[in-house]
């Protein structure tokens, strides 16, 4: 694997894990909802995420990785439709899909 993949890979990493950070131990979608700089931080790591996914895509499209489509499409959402995401989605993807992602990030920088 290049270099500049395992690069965008550890990004990704790196940005799952703030996410993480950022969220309370106990996630609280309501107490998420009404926290302006986490929905914004949060927001800011999909960005990268979807990105990164991109240029990971464009280097090598046989790099497997669940819903890589639907990743960067989530990134231009946040940044052409910003007024269009909604809270239910973030929460939604950091909830059920930023663990499975985490977990095929790993495997493949192993």
């Amino acid at each position: 694997m290049e270099d500049e993949i395992k690069s965008w890979l550890s990004d990704i990493k790196q940005a799952i894990t703030e996410i993480n950070d950022f969220l309370p131990d106990k996630k609280d979608f309501f107490l998420f909802q009404k926290d302006l700089k986490t929905k914004r931080a949060i927001e800011r790591n999909m960005e990268i995420i979807g990105e990164a996914a991109n240029r990971i895509l464009k280097q090598d499209p046989t790099i497997k990785i669940t819903d890589i489509k639907k990743i960067i499409d989530t990134r231009n959402r946040i940044i052409h439709g910003y007024d269009s995401v909604s809270d239910d989605v973030i929460w939604s993807i950091v909830v059920k899909y930023l663990p499975t992602l985490l977990k095929e990030i790993n495997a493949l920088l192993s």
